[in-house]
């Protein structure tokens, strides 16, 4: 007996919609890495991108518990010595909302050359509205 091993091919993609507003962002990220790697697909192979993809809606209303809001830190390195900078998780909800989401979604994916086309699939917006009319994405339940 054979085992079915996908191709990039033969992977079927879909178009999921996600409203972020009151999810917690870490479980809301979770949700969205396995969708973007393909694990809730029967065809799922680990050496191959068969996920889908997701367009989030509302980022900036997603929620962090806690106190994650004042003391999670966002990182950056310029590359030369002391060029390291760093901003608080309110601070870039208020910037740049959807890199929060980003980042999370990103750190949840396998650190290789796959994961850089998963996160492609990835499509994060503040407002709710988005461009992707013409794909007809579904509604994803979390």
């Amino acid at each position: 007996m054979k085992s079915y091993m996908a191709t990039p091919q033969t992977a079927q993609r879909e178009w999921f919609v996600v409203d972020g507003q009151g999810k917690t962002l870490g479980r809301l990220a979770s949700e969205i890495a396995m969708v973007l790697r393909g694990k809730r697909k029967p065809s799922f192979t680990p050496h191959v991108d068969t996920g889908d993809f997701v367009i989030v809606v509302n980022a900036e209303k997603v929620v962090l518990t806690g106190r994650k809001l004042d003391q999670k830190m966002y990182w950056r390195h310029s590359g030369h010595p002391g060029g390291i900078k760093g901003k608080t998780a309110r601070e870039m909800l208020a910037r740049k909302p959807r890199e929060v989401l980003r980042q999370a979604v990103k750190g949840m994916l396998p650190k290789n050359d796959l994961a850089r086309h998963m996160l492609k699939k990835l499509k994060v917006y503040g407002g709710p509205e988005h461009p992707h009319q013409a794909q007809q994405p579904t509604p994803l339940d979390l």
